[in-house]
Parts: C-alpha cells; sequence; structure tokens
C-alpha cells in the first residue's frame, strides 16, 4: 500500500489534528482549519484520501482499507496519536479508524456525517447509486456534476464565493474514484462503535444540511458516552467552507477539551 498524500503543518513535536475530507473534497478544502490550529499551537495534516488528488487507488475501496491507509500516513508523519477531524464521508472513516485502533485516536471530531448509511435494505442503496452516478453514465463531467450538486449541498442565500474551493475540489475527483466512493459509502454501518467510544467527541451538525441532518447527528451523539453535540447556524453540508470561522471556534473548544 502506498501512503496517501498529504498537507503537513507545524513542528512534530506538537500534538497533531488529521483532517479527513468527504466524497467531493481534497485537502485543500482544509486550509483555514489548518492555518487556525497552528495558531493554537497543533501540528496538522490533511490527506487526499486514496484516489484522490495525488494519492493513489486503495483495492478493495472500502472503509478497512481506508482507515488502514490513514494509519501508514500517520507512521509516515511520526504522529503515534491524533484528534480526528471528519466530515461527511471523512468522518466515517474516522469512525472506522476508531474500531481499528482506538489507542492512536486522542478525540473525534465528526461533522456532517452519521453512523450508517441511511436504510440499511438493498434497494435504497441501488436508487442512491444509480441517482448520483447517472450523470457520469450520460457523459458529464465532474465539473458538471459540481455544478448541480454543490448548490444544493450548501444553505440557501450562502455567500457563493465561498463555494468556490468545494466546486475546484469537486471538478478533480477522478471519476474512477467518485464511483468507488460512492461505492463504499453506501455499505457503511458503525452503529455498534457508537457506545463504546471512550474519548471526546464533537458530533458537529449544520442547520440546513440535508444530507446528514441535524436530528441524525444529535442522536448519533446521544448514543456515544460524554460526546458533544453543536450545530452551525446559517451552515449547510459543506459547513467547513461555508461558515469557516464557526467551524474553527468549535474546533478550537474541542481541541481545548483534548489538549494533552
Amino acid at each position: 500500500m502506498n501512503t496517501p498524500a498529504f498537507t503537513d503543518v507545524g513542528l512534530p513535536s506538537q500534538p497533531a489534528v488529521v483532517f479527513l475530507h468527504g466524497v467531493g473534497g481534497g485537502r485543500q478544502g482544509w486550509e483555514a482549519q489548518q492555518a487556525h490550529v497552528a495558531a493554537l499551537g497543533w501540528r496538522s495534516l490533511a490527506w487526499d484520501m486514496p484516489g484522490y488528488g495525488d494519492s493513489l487507488m486503495v483495492i478493495p475501496y472500502d472503509f478497512a482499507h481506508l482507515a488502514q491507509a490513514l494509519w501508514q500516513m500517520l507512521d509516515a508523519a511520526g504522529i503515534e496519536q491524533a484528534v480526528l477531524v471528519g466530515h461527511s464521508m471523512g468522518a466515517m472513516v474516522a469512525l472506522q479508524a476508531w474500531t481499528q485502533k482506538p489507542e492512536r485516536i486522542r478525540g473525534l471530531l465528526l461533522a456532517a456525517s452519521s453512523p450508517a448509511f441511511g436504510h440499511s435494505d438493498g434497494d435504497f442503496q441501488k436508487q442512491f447509486l444509480a441517482q448520483r452516478l447517472a450523470p457520469l453514465e450520460a457523459g458529464k463531467t465532474m465539473g458538471d456534476i459540481a455544478d448541480k450538486l454543490i448548490p444544493t449541498m450548501a444553505a440557501p442565500g450562502g455567500d457563493a464565493a465561498q463555494l468556490i474551493p468545494a466546486h475546484q475540489s469537486m471538478s478533480a475527483v477522478p471519476p474512477a474514484t467518485y464511483r468507488a466512493a460512492l461505492h463504499a459509502l453506501v455499505q457503511f454501518e458503525q452503529r455498534a462503535a457508537l457506545p463504546i467510544i471512550t474519548v471526546p467527541v464533537l458530533c458537529l451538525a449544520a442547520e440546513h444540511d440535508r444530507t446528514a441532518p441535524p436530528t441524525v447527528m444529535e442522536r448519533m451523539a446521544q448514543k456515544i458516552p460524554g460526546a458533544r453535540y453543536a450545530c452551525l447556524a446559517g451552515a449547510g453540508h459543506l459547513l467547513h467552507y461555508e461558515q469557516p470561522e464557526a467551524f474553527n471556534a468549535e474546533l478550537e473548544k474541542f481541541l481545548k477539551d483534548v489538549k494533552p
């Protein structure tokens, strides 16, 4: 397995935060967060998930292997333990990682995500995949998909300029990776892990998120011992792009809970 590509900000002696992006993301999407935690005295890594950016694919493309790639990256960076900050699918990778090596995780910030993919029946999964993959089947590019999808994921009436980096990231995702990530996504199931999490957890929702509604995230928080729930007003599913200052404020508050 090849080590994923990552952006590393800070010093090896500092405690570490690792940022994990979603299906349409990339490591560049965390620049505002990496700058913020650097000012707080933390080292941070933001990865290109396998198949994204400069990272090679993993085969099979599933959450177990994505989490293994995360450990390989931390080993390469000389990081023994880290706080994981995941957005959407990235938060699912973080939950999967907890089931593999909990001793290497200092805390979990799970943003705009859920502990399982919707309903467990196959028809729902097939319908979701068909809907999301239909533009590719029709010959559309990832840029075309971003044009349609990004506005629907953000809060209504937001600043369109804030979404430009999100659009650029999604446009750059290789179609084969997008297919693989969606197929992995519909298989995700880690509800059983929630009651056994023993580190500080923040479940961070967004008021206008229709992909991971606040009610879903609040229920997730209730099932994790000692977890805290917060919801960003005026934000949608792309909350760290849409409301970077508010996201950073919640992140900063959370890191105080886990500061060594």
